[in-house]
Formats: structure tokens, sequence, C-alpha cells
């Protein structure tokens, strides 16, 4: 008379399961490869997303690969609420001798010799009973990237976060900053 043990012989339940096991890991392994591209998307690809602008103007190019300080087109963080967009003159201080041939910089080019602003679509938008002053916050130290993201990795600009009142509190409640609802809301 034969003993099993159920390891799992020829014919057995584990014999035959194992297939099917081996196959549901592959599967959920490429479902999660899949769902990880997928996730990641937005940050490798990021000129895929964003608000589409008048110009192809890239932070990457900009910001990171010529290490210009987001202070130097937004001039107004520093010193006021507002953090501002630079005006087609400053672009144009690089631009009359910089890739002047390229299409995008042709159209700057007519922006400037009509003296119209380039009409940027807005990314960055506040409720009009939400005060909130760049300069503070550059005061007390607050990364950009807080706020903005790693845009020096972005081309179209896209919000990294959604920045409502709670993303504030919390900020400023790790931050050891006032929750007064008059600092904002005035």
């Amino acid at each position: 008379m034969a003993v099993t043990d159920g390891g799992g012989g020829p014919g057995s339940a584990r014999a035959t399961g194992a297939p099917r096991r081996r196959l549901l890991i592959a599967v959920v392994s490429v479902a999660a490869a899949l769902a990880a591209l997928l996730l990641s998307w937005n940050v490798m690809f990021p000129y895929a997303v964003g608000e589409r602008q008048p110009l192809p103007f890239s932070h990457q190019v900009h910001a990171a690969a010529r290490q210009i300080s987001c202070l130097f087109c937004h001039d107004g963080a520093d010193r006021s609420p507002v953090a501002g967009i630079p005006e087609v003159a400053k672009c144009m201080l690089c631009h009359r001798v910089e890739i002047t041939g390229f299409p995008p910089i042709r159209e700057l080019r007519g922006y400037y010799e009509r003296g119209e602003p380039i009409p940027w679509v807005r990314v960055y938008r506040l409720p009009d009973f939400v005060y909130f002053n760049h300069e503070v916050h550059l005061a007390a130290a607050v990364d950009c990237g807080r706020c903005h993201g790693d845009v020096r990795a972005m081309d179209r600009i896209l919000s990294p976060q959604v920045i409502d009142m709670g993303f504030c509190v919390d900020c400023h409640r790790a931050n050891g900053a006032t929750v007064d609802c008059l600092a904002c809301h005035r």
C-alpha cells in the first residue's frame, strides 16, 4: 500500500497548481509594470501634460540646463506678493542672439516687435478670497518646489498637487507658521 505525503508528485493538486501560480505571478507582474509605467508617464514625459502655452517655453531647458534662477524671470517673488511673469523684453535679453532661427523664437521676436505681451495661460490660480504672498514665503526660506514641484524637470508647468486650504494649513503646521484665518483670508 502506497502512502502519499501530499508533496506534489505527478498528478497531485500541487503539481497542476504550480504552472497556474507562475502564470498568475507573471500576469500580476506585467500588470504592475504597466501600472507603474502609466503612473510615471507624467514624470517621464512632462511636456505631454500641463497647460498648452502660446509658445513652447521649457522650464527644463531654462531652469535646469541653462541654470537660470527662478527669480531672474519671476523677479517679483522676493519683493512683492506676486511672482510675476517676465516681459518679452527680458526674454529678448538672451534671444536676440540665442537660437534666433528657431520658429518659436521668431514668434517671440514678433511679440517683442509689436510691443505685445505673450498671452501665457495661467497655471496657478487661487480663489479671490485667498491672500498669498511669495515674498513672505521666500523670506521664510520655503523652497519654491514645495508648492510648484521640481520645475527644473518640467517643460510645461504642471501643478504637482492640489494647492488648497488643507495643503497650506498642513504646511503651516509642519513648519510652525501661523494658522490664523486672517493670515490668508483678508
